[in-house]
Formats: structure tokens, sequence, C-alpha cells
């Protein structure tokens, strides 16, 4: 009898040491939170691809990502100022100014603790527009009822950068919603609106559900003249391929504009657990470009353009070990 207890004690000791032990990993984790954006986006499934690839080294760097969908650029750059958030997706362009105190961040100054990480795909400012309103330039769209897209966006300052280049006032010649991403396909398939605006990465779900309705709808083209591109010097050309929309009317790849998707942080997140997400993306990259068809035109190379914060030490480190940064 007295051996089985000393057995039974045995045991005991060494559940409270595994249950302890587990206790003290649990509280030794570091936790970060991406803030993203819609959930029809690219920006979400982009975040749970990161946190996806790092965590899997969850128990190796005891850190843990996980993601957040929110409105957009301004609201991830303001989170991540004011310590809601540690890391986000963010435009190209809204990084350009918030580090330099423009836009939304003009009467706070420049964000200087802002953090860039490196960038990701390209993204295009998409303007769809029902057959049956006669829209076939954005100069059409005055007198229209459009979506420019929800205050804290970066796709709202797009909107009205291209119609203020096209000589429209959004707020005197249009009706101008202000209406998530996720929510204008349903609206223009009910025909509430005639158009909207969405900057995003291809194939995207918002542009495949908003093109196989019931209701005839076809992109925009948004040509812009070159003084625009020396004026926004964020902004670039491209096209949106029509291979992923086959039940749009267009026959051919429309040209548009775009920035970048970029991953931002703030300078206080430790140099070592940022070296370990930028380590993780990198030398997986093939399996991260799996993961989405909007990554498939990345290169290491390509990552490290469109940023205009000071990169992150923790991310200079590794460019610098992976031969990189030039």
């Amino acid at each position: 009898m007295k051996k089985n207890i000393l057995v039974i004690m045995f045991i005991l000791s060494l559940v409270m040491v595994v249950s302890w032990s587990g206790r003290s990993d649990a509280a030794n984790t570091r936790f970060y939170t991406i803030g993203t954006g819609g959930v029809t986006g690219v920006y979400y499934p982009t975040g749970g691809a990161i946190s996806r690839i790092v965590n899997a080294k969850k128990n190796d760097y005891n850190m843990r990502l996980t993601v957040e969908s929110t409105g957009g650029s301004v609201y991830n750059i303001n989170a991540i100022m004011a310590g809601d958030l540690d890391f986000g997706i963010v435009q190209s362009d809204r990084q350009f100014q918030a580090i330099r105190g423009l836009a939304e961040w003009k009467d706070n100054g420049a964000q200087k603790d802002l953090r860039a990480v490196f960038s990701i795909h390209p993204e295009s400012v998409t303007l769809l527009a029902g057959t049956d309103t006669g829209i076939k330039s954005i100069r059409d769209l005055k007198g229209k009822h459009v979506n420019i897209g929800n205050p804290g966006s970066g796709q709202r300052q797009n909107s009205i950068d291209a119609l203020t280049s096209a000589g429209i006032n959004y707020k005197v010649d249009l009706k101008a919603e202000g209406l998530k991403a996720a929510e204008a396909p349903g609206v223009l398939l009910d025909g509430r609106i005639d158009a909207f605006f969405y900057t995003v990465g291809h194939p995207s779900g918002a542009f495949k559900e908003a093109t196989a309705g019931t209701r005839k709808v076809s992109f925009i083209p948004i040509v812009l003249p070159d003084s625009f591109y020396l004026n926004f010097p964020y902004y670039a050309r491209s096209v949106v391929p029509m291979s992923f929309y086959p039940n749009a009317v267009n026959d051919k790849d429309i040209p548009t504009f775009g920035v970048k998707a970029t991953f931002v942080t703030h300078s206080r997140i430790p140099d070592e657990d940022v070296y370990h997400v930028v380590k993780e993306i990198f030398e997986n990259f093939e399996d991260f470009k799996k993961l989405h068809p909007a990554y498939s035109v990345l290169t290491k190379e390509s990552m490290l353009t469109g940023l205009s914060a000071p990169l992150h030490p923790g991310a200079t480190k590794y460019f610098n070990e992976a031969g990189l940064l030039k």
C-alpha cells in the first residue's frame, strides 16, 4: 500500500511540474495583433497568411500573431500608434502620408514612431459600374450615385484623388456614399448605387461577387495625365486583369493606377520579434506566394519597395543578413 501511495505521489508531482511548465510557457508568450481590412479584400487573408506562417514557430519564438478585421489603412495606422494594434497592413500612400504628417495626419503631425516592415502585393484603384448607367469613363460619374469608400480606409482618398484629377468635386458633383468595401457589391447589384471604387489586389472576392449577379456590370478605365503621377509619387499605373472576372462585360484588361499593400508596425515592438516575423515570411517565400493569387507577382526584392517610413531595426537586421539591402 505504501509503495502504491509513493507511486501515486510521484505521478501527481510530475503532473504538477508539467502543468506549471505549461503555464510558465503561456505566461512568457507575447501576443501580437495584425490589423487588416474587410473580409472580402486581400488584407484579411494576407494577415492570416502572415500569422499562419509565423505561428508555425510560436513555440520556438514564444510569440503568437492574431488577425483582426478593421476599417483599413488609416484605422490601422492610428490603432498602431495608440497601442491598440501591433502590426497592420496599409496602403503605401497612407504610409507616405502618415510619416510626413499629411492628409488625415495633418493636424496631429508626422507619425514618427511608424516603422515599415516589408511591402506585399500591388493594389489597383478599381472602378465598377452597372452597364445600364451609361458610365464609360471616370468623367461620366458626374451626377451619379457612387461609393467612394468608408472613412478611415485608404481607398476613400484614392477615389477622391482620381475624381479631383478628372475635374470632379465629390462633395457637389456626385452623390457620394461611404460604404465599406464588403457592402458595396450587394448595394450595386440591388441598384442602389451606380458604381463603386475599391482599391484592392486582384482577384478580389468583392469583385467576384459584384460580377456574378443578374445586373450587368463593367470595369471602368481610369486614365489620368502624367501630372497626376508627378503630384502623387506613391501612385503608379496598373491594370485590372479581366481573366479573373469572366462575368464582367469587358473583353480586355482595364488600365488604372494603384499603390502597394505594406506591412507596418511601431518602434516599440522588440527588434527580435520583428526579425522573426520577417525571417519566417522570407524563408518560406514560395509557400507564402501560394497562399493568394495576388502574391504571384512578388519577388523578395519587390517586397522592399514602396516603403517610406523608416525600416524597423528587426527588419533591417534580416534584410542585411539576406543581402537584400543594397
